[in-house]
């Protein structure tokens, strides 16, 4: 286990050395600086595991800095120095977010006291927030349908492992669910777990949010700020629509793969991760790499483990647990009295397409509860652009693409199989004779 580390702001070359001594003894790898600018410049000064701030420094104030730490490391403890301390320094100290407030000539023992309570402290914090997303937040797998059930087989065991996974699948198929069971399952479990949306973040502001940004380094840059990458440093690093990367950026994360380390927008000095990455697009990043718009050896290097997370229109046999979840999971988040769905709801949703996946039936399923007075959802809670049929009339070009999709889908699956209905059907997660009829629906005859 690597060591613990302090960062030591001091001017006074005696105290920096003593305080050095000490917790080098103990096993700590502490670093000293004898000013703010030295600080600003440190590669720890915003991932340390504990700071020892002096109250006064040559070039600002302790507390000044104590604000910067709190800013860009908010869960590490930092203990204030003072040589002429009094109460209302302590106080102010102490409203700043000081663990701790020691004054100088310093002891061995009320160092070492004050350091291992900041440790245990932090560490216990740290590991209740673990608990709490275990607990309350941990993602839950709910399907039983095989193309489901081989998606969360395949994430289980990339799981184990370092590699990296690219999730290829449509928006609202639940690929961020599948992202937080692989790291939840993973070496870096005891980590932090952080999202990046790529699509969300206006282009110029992506690389600074990737990989942070010093102080002064454009308009605005007020503070010193770290990046995604140095906030993941330990744990997992999850890019979603990670084929909406510019091509800057997309060098800048290809040398993270390679290398393990970067610079922040502005600065100089290397720094160092150790991060799983787990990436997520509904682009066919195959197709982009041949019209030039998506890095090859950046592809390769984030799909080791590729793995395809299917559409909800491929499991409809788990649209009723799916339902059921989200409705029972509303209404305990809202304080709503229980609720349940009648049983000819079901029928009704299975039919539909659900263009966008799991993520529009939590908002139907919450519309419904939302619109209904009763305890119980009827087929007339359904909105009605799921509930009308559209047997009747010409067909719209939205049914076409759904019927091309289905099309597409059956026939991967019969051709993996040979033409084997029966496996293909298990393949799919449906009975032998729908398949049959959905075959002949759609004309589907061997090799065409």
């Amino acid at each position: 286990m690597a060591s613990k580390r302090i960062l030591i702001v001091d001017d006074e070359e005696n105290i920096g050395r003593s305080l050095r001594m000490i917790l080098e003894r103990e096993g700590y790898s502490v670093n000293v600086c004898k000013s703010v600018t030295e600080f600003g410049k440190h590669p720890d000064a915003g991932r340390a595991d504990a700071y020892m701030l002096d109250m006064k420094l040559p070039d600002g104030s302790g507390i000044d800095l104590l604000k910067v730490v709190r800013l860009n490391n908010g869960t590490a403890p930092a203990i204030m120095i003072s040589g002429h301390g009094t109460i209302a320094d302590a106080v102010e100290a102490t409203r700043a977010g000081a663990f701790d407030f020691l004054e100088k000539p310093l002891s061995r023992d009320r160092v070492l006291l004050a350091v291992k309570n900041a440790m245990e402290q932090s560490t216990l914090r740290q590991e209740n927030e673990r608990l709490r997303e275990l607990v309350g937040n941990s993602p839950k797998m709910i399907g039983g349908t095989p193309v489901w059930q081989r998606a969360v087989e395949q994430a289980s065991m990339a799981a184990r492992s370092d590699a990296r996974v690219l999730l290829i699948g449509e928006s609202g198929t639940g690929k961020e669910l599948l992202a937080a069971h692989i790291h939840n399952a993973s070496p870096f479990a005891s980590g932090p777990f952080v999202k990046v949306n790529c699509a969300a973040i206006p282009t110029e502001l992506l690389e600074t949010e990737l990989f942070g940004h010093e102080k002064g380094s454009f308009t605005g840059a007020t503070a010193l700020r770290r990046g995604k990458f140095e906030l993941a440093d330990g744990g997992t690093i999850f890019l979603d629509e990670v084929g909406d990367l510019h091509g800057a950026s997309q060098a800048k994360l290809l040398r993270v793969l390679q290398e393990g380390e970067f610079h922040r927008v502005g600065g100089e000095q290397i720094i160092r991760v150790t991060v799983r990455v787990v990436s997520a697009t509904n682009r066919d990043l195959g197709a982009m790499v041949q019209g030039e718009k998506f890095r090859e050896d950046l592809f390769y290097r984030l799909s080791v483990v590729p793995i395809r997370v299917p559409a909800l229109r491929e499991r409809p046999h788990d649209i009723k647990l799916l339902a059921e979840y989200f409705l029972e999971e509303f209404c305990a988040r809202n304080n709503f009295k229980r609720k349940v769905m009648d049983e000819g709801v079901y029928p009704l949703l299975e039919a539909y397409c659900w263009p966008g996946n799991a993520r529009e039936l939590r908002n139907v399923v919450e519309r419904m509860a939302i619109l209904t007075q009763g305890e119980r959802l009827t087929r007339e809670a359904i909105p009605v652009e799921v509930r009308v049929q559209r047997e009747a009339g010409p067909k719209s070009t939205i049914q076409e693409a759904r019927e091309s999709a289905e099309r597409e889908h059956i026939l991967r699956a019969l051709e993996e199989s040979s033409w084997n209905v029966s496996g293909a059907a298990r393949t799919l997660g449906m009975e032998r004779t729908n398949l049959h009829k959905r075959i002949r629906a759609l004309g589907l005859t061997r090799g065409k």
